[in-house]
């Protein structure tokens, strides 16, 4: 039995539930990994020659034993999100700490420890075998996985599953990740997949697009409402893109920041009319590697109330970090949000605390989704109100080249990556809901 059978299943029309349940399972497969003999390979190097080209592996993995509460799905596509570039220069920290502590946890959970870690944080595919206790899904259902992984044992993780003391993203803190030919899930990360979407356009959202739900839109994030001013960094970025398509779809204003014309082009054509070039407009928030410049943060938050016909950022959205925390805090309108989720361009951030205490401000961390979050971006992404910001699709062969590409910010949008499927366009099921909206799935395509 090899993974070609299981494709040649997945592509029959005919195939049944019981089909897939009755292939036998391959014992290997083909999966992108990091090894732990090499996680000093790098040692020396800043972070931008860091080249994840030459730590990223394609390896033949066995597959691994399927516990109570989890599956195994076969991946037709996958996508690279930071943490897979991350993982592939072992910054801030080699993620093979993760997986031992994890593998600590339990006899089942020792199978992640491994010296090599199966990564990626995103999936589209179809069931092949359900563990024990796994009711709400069978062999052969299409699916799209969200990226958290808990165990739910402790009391603290049932108001927000984001809370327990043993919440994962899995394929960044756990093994058996999305950029494979096969992955183990627990099956709780299971949703339906989009039926209008091809595999690797189903497979792009998945990290992003729930982070920016949870960041920007969910109670536990900024809570955004109608008429909300939201500064957005990196806006037709990977993140950014989702978090520009929630603030249009919910009535918010977006202001787009990106870096240059084409980025902004992009936003124009998601529907954002207040857009910021920091690139063509000279913005230069730190005078040296140690001092910020406050006069830039006024010319800033100038610019802004130019956009907005005088009104401050009731929100921001924020992901860069270091290089920009600083004006956003400023920036924010008194009473105001800035909800961070990532620290691209550093972790150490700097601000003047002034602006934040005395104009009661509040900075609110935010960390992927939990169940119900990642169930609700998903719903949008399936019933069209949000699009996949798919760019570029690579094979599984060179996925080096995607997280290089992702590391060096010369993408737009997301990159998918094809893992058992064999070219691009498959897997679409409604034709008719694809027609309606498929200028927008290509818009990130077509720029």
């Amino acid at each position: 039995m090899t993974v070609k059978d299981i494709l040649d299943a997945i592509q029959s029309k005919d195939a049944t539930s019981a089909d897939f349940a009755a292939l036998p399972l391959p014992d290997s497969y083909r999966a992108i990994t990091v090894h732990k003999d090499e996680t000093e390979m790098f040692a020396g190097l800043e972070t931008r020659d860091k080249d994840p080209r030459k730590s990223i592996h394609l390896d033949e993995v066995p597959v691994p034993e399927l516990g109570p509460g989890e599956a195994l799905v076969a991946v037709m596509a996958s996508s690279v999100n930071y943490n897979s570039v991350w993982t592939s220069i072992f910054e801030p920290v080699s993620t093979f700490a993760f997986l031992e502590r994890y593998g600590r946890l339990s006899p089942l959970t020792k199978r992640h420890d491994l010296p090599y870690h199966i990564i990626g944080s995103d999936l589209a595919g179809v069931v092949l075998r359900t563990g024990p206790g796994v009711n709400a899904w069978q062999p052969g259902d299409e699916v799209v996985a969200h990226c958290l992984s808990v165990e739910l044992e402790s009391p603290d993780g049932h108001d927000d599953t984001m809370l327990d003391p043993e919440q994962r993203i899995w394929g960044f803190e756990t093994n058996f990740g999305g950029l494979a030919e096969i992955a183990l899930v627990k099956s709780n990360q299971l949703m339906p997949k989009p039926k209008h979407l091809s595999w690797e356009e189903a497979a792009a959202p998945g990290l992003v697009n729930s982070t920016a739900y949870r960041q920007l839109v969910s109670r536990n994030g900024a809570a955004m409402k109608q008429g909300d001013n939201v500064l957005i960094w990196g806006a037709s970025g990977g993140l950014g893109s989702y978090a520009t398509q929630f603030a249009l779809a919910g009535g918010a204003n977006p202001i787009c920041v990106v870096s240059s014309p084409q980025k902004a082009e992009i936003c124009r054509a998601m529907g954002a009319e207040a857009i910021i070039d920091r690139n063509a407009e000279g913005y230069k928030f730190w005078k040296d590697e140690h001092t910020q410049d406050p006069k830039e943060w006024k010319r800033f938050g100038k610019r802004i109330r130019e956009l907005t016909g005088g009104e401050d950022i009731d929100i921001v959205f924020e992901h860069p970090g270091r290089e920009t925390f600083g004006a956003s805090v400023y920036v924010t309108r008194k009473g105001g949000t800035i909800t961070t989720c990532a620290s691209t361009s550093g972790y150490m951030h700097e601000y003047d605390n002034r602006y934040l205490w005395m104009s009661l401000k509040r900075i609110i961390g935010s960390h992927f989704a939990n169940y119900r979050e990642a169930y609700e971006a998903n719903r949008l992404i399936a019933k069209g109100r949000i699009h996949p910001t798919l760019s570029k699709t690579y094979s599984l062969e060179e996925t080096g080249q995607a997280a290089y590409d992702v590391h060096r910010n010369l993408h737009q949008g997301k990159v998918g990556v094809l893992c058992l499927a064999p070219e691009e366009g498959l897997g679409v099921r409604d034709e008719e809901m694809r027609a309606k909206h498929i200028d927008a799935i290509n818009r990130f395509r077509n720029v």
